[in-house]
């Protein structure tokens, strides 16, 4: 293979915060209804923190091994955390300045403050006054510093003040500092009593802070600082302990997550460097792991704004759903998928339909089996509550539950200890490799025999996500499928080898090769001047060897289109490299989340879907599946719809340039505005396929084709 530059590839860490960047854009978009900007302001910190717990915390761990070497990009970890450091600056000068230039001053407009207590009313100060010693007062406790008491172990992520203090101790006086937290059980933003639309906040930390005489009587209070800890949030587990017991294991690293090692300090503005000084050395950390924040520490509890205020003026239009079309009649959902294969298109169509599989499923009686894998449900009492009538029902239920999905540990261990003891045989998979395919086998007897009715998806089992991530499931009872679904679930639970698949592509057996294989042919079918395309639709793009094989692809001359909403370490529009590939990111309502591979095969187009990214984790640690879409109605349905509608985005799309920065396409004054979101919406609500048609004769439909966006010119 062609050796390929370090400058023709992008740093993981450097692309996920220019993802972060994006997200930040549509909080500063003014054409957002303003309290989906503060929601998508609160995305950006909740982000954040994710990225310090999990990449920052790895970046330093790499730093201090001996056999640290270049990424594929030519950055050390040390330069790699160097460039974070440099971005996360800019990241937050930008969010802060939004929130107080622009988010702030727009509340204020529509009735929404944030109050200092030197400007409340008698009548505030003495419901405050109540509240605090009814509230807050019995939850607080202040902890001294000094050699009898040693710093205390703060939580992750927890909100704490730090204080100075002095107390007169015989003829001297004796400076002191002493440390509170602010409850996380409280909510950090304080109403206050109101009638009427919007609301005056107190912030919760800013009614401590008025109280401190109160915690530290006899003293003189000389300043008060709010502070941050972030913590490594990665869980460790060795392969012993995964063949010991995972969900024993799992709890005890849960359990030393809360206490990790420090990565990230957040002081307030004007804090006395000799206390920074104090916090850093006592936490091990350095002054480059120091953000000084010019606002509201930890932004994600502003959520509570967003949820707090229902005026629809404030927000995005209400959408509900829709079932699919072809199971609107409320009928048999079974004869429903044996009549044909049926897509649905998630949050655009109702999830709805996937509870009803599953109930309907364990309450038939001619159901013999269910067998699922459970990723991230979070704790959905009517999946789980199917799985428990199933097995009062009397039928055979597996769950291949996977505890290590990140930060959904603890919930996952509660829901699956209830399955156990309602019966359901509970799998935690294989050793070192994470189960994140998406897939639910419903085994009946039909008056034909038995079959397997199969439902497969790019998205978690989950109803909540459901409503807020764009995601693609197909419900199927084509024998190949059930078949490959059935060794696939033995090999989960069993003990066996992977002996294939007739259809399926199942990470980390063929995944990999598969899709190298069918990127070759495109490039071999241009060489041969026959028509070749790839349009790939995916959260990531980072394993070297596709991103290489897409490369030589396009220097092949196949057009190639990536839709990437998060990272991306390929780098579009190099000369002689990568002339052929343009990468979109769209950022909107919802999140996107479906992957969507397409290939054009010399006009046999070939459509595949799961729930792989191309990214080493997915195609080496993980079990993936990605399925063909075998029905042309389907694929064509992908093809003229779902993937041309997302390319000729061209209010939410963000082009990727070869400087590795994102611009939104320029469009001339009077051409028509294409949001991919919004056109799903419109279009879930048709008949039939979604599409407007033009009956030529009866039976047969031709559809209004929506061209592809043209390639940016704008770095």
């Amino acid at each position: 293979m062609t050796d390929f530059a370090p400058e023709h590839f992008i740093n993981r860490e450097l692309s996920w915060l220019e993802f972060n960047q994006r997200v930040l854009d549509e909080a500063r978009d003014p054409n957002q209804p303003l309290l989906e900007r503060v929601k998508f302001f609160c995305i950006v910190s909740s982000n954040l923190d994710e990225f310090f717990e999990v990449r920052v915390a790895g970046t330093k761990q790499r730093i201090e091994s001996v056999t640290d070497s270049p990424t594929v990009d030519g950055l050390k970890a040390a330069e790699t955390f160097a460039a974070i450091r440099r971005r996360v600056r800019k990241l937050l000068a930008d969010q802060y300045d939004c929130w107080k230039r622009e988010l702030v001053p727009q509340l204020a407009r529509n009735g929404i403050r944030f109050l200092s207590l030197g400007r409340l009313r008698k009548t505030d100060r003495e419901w405050l006054k109540k509240y605090y010693d009814a509230e807050v007062r019995p939850v607080l406790t202040p902890l001294a510093i000094d050699p009898a008491h040693p710093f205390p172990q703060l939580l992750n992520k927890s909100l704490n003040l730090m204080v100075e203090l002095s107390m007169p101790e015989g003829a001297r006086t004796r400076r002191h500092l002493a440390v509170v937290q602010v409850p996380q059980i409280l909510p950090r933003l304080v109403k206050l009593p109101r009638r009427g639309k919007g609301g005056d906040y107190i912030f919760l930390g800013e009614l401590i802070k008025s109280h401190l005489a109160d915690l530290f009587p006899g003293t003189q209070i000389l300043g008060h600082w709010f502070f941050r800890v972030t913590r490594n949030s990665e869980l460790y587990i060795g392969e012993e302990e995964e063949m010991g017991s995972l969900l024993k294991a799992v709890e005890q690293e849960l359990h030393n997550r809360r206490k990790g090692a420090a990565v990230r300090l957040e002081v307030e503005r004007g804090c006395r460097p000799l206390v920074v000084k104090t916090l850093l050395k006592t936490l091990h950390l350095r002054p480059n792991d120091l953000y000084v924040i010019d606002g509201p520490l930890n932004p994600t509890r502003l959520m509570a704004i967003y949820q707090g205020d229902d005026r629809p003026e404030l927000r995005d239009e209400p959408y509900v759903a829709p079932r699919a079309p072809a199971l609107r009649g409320g009928g048999d959902i079974f004869a429903a998928i044996r009549e044909r294969d049926i897509l649905l298109h998630h949050p655009y169509e109702s999830f709805e339909s996937v509870i009803d599989f599953l109930e309907t499923a364990a309450s038939d009686p001619k159901v013999l089996a269910i067998k699922q894998t459970l990723y991230r449900t979070g704790g959905d009492t009517r999946i789980v509550g199917a799985l428990m009538r199933a097995v009062n029902n009397g039928k055979q239920v597996t769950a291949v539950v996977e505890l290590r999905a990140r930060f959904d540990e603890a919930n996952n261990i509660e829901w699956s200890r209830k399955l156990e003891e309602a019966g359901v045989h509970v799998v935690y998979g294989l050793v070192g490799l994470k189960i994140h395919c998406k897939m639910c086998l419903v085994v009946r007897h039909d008056d034909e025999g038995i079959r397997r009715y199969l439902h497969l998806s790019t998205g978690n089992y989950n109803a909540t996500t459901s409503l807020l991530y764009t995601d693609i499931g197909l419900f199927t009872c084509q024998p190949d499928f059930g078949e490959d679904a059935t060794n696939l679930f033995n090999l989960l639970t069993g003990i066996c080898q992977f002996q294939g698949a007739r259809k399926l592509l199942i990470a980390p057996f063929d995944l990999h090769d598969r899709m190298v294989a069918l990127i070759r042919r495109e490039a071999e079918n241009a060489r041969r001047g026959v028509p070749a395309r790839v349009i790939a639709k995916m959260n990531s793009l980072v394993d070297n060897a596709i991103i290489k094989e897409l490369y030589l692809a396009s220097q092949a001359g196949v057009k190639i289109d990536l839709i990437i909403r998060g990272i991306c370490c390929l780098r579009p529009g190099v000369k002689g490299v990568s002339d052929n590939i343009t990468v979109r990111s769209i950022v909107d309502r919802y999140l996107e989340h479906s992957r969507i591979f397409y290939f054009e095969n010399s006009c046999r187009p070939e459509v595949f879907m799961g729930s792989a990214d191309w990214m080493p984790r997915n195609f080496f640690k993980r079990i993936e599946v990605v399925f063909p879409i075998e029905s042309g109605v389907i694929r064509d349905r992908i093809v003229r719809e779902l993937l041309a509608l997302t390319t000729a985005d061209n209010v939410k799309a963000r082009f990727l340039g070869p400087r590795a920065t994102y611009s939104l396409a320029e469009r001339p004054a009077k051409a028509k505005k294409h949001r991919s979101q919004v056109e799903f919406m419109k279009l879930s609500k048709e008949p039939a396929s979604g599409k407007k048609t033009v009956r030529k004769r009866p039976g047969k439909k031709t559809y209004r084709r929506v061209e592809l966006a043209p390639k940016p010119t704008a770095d």
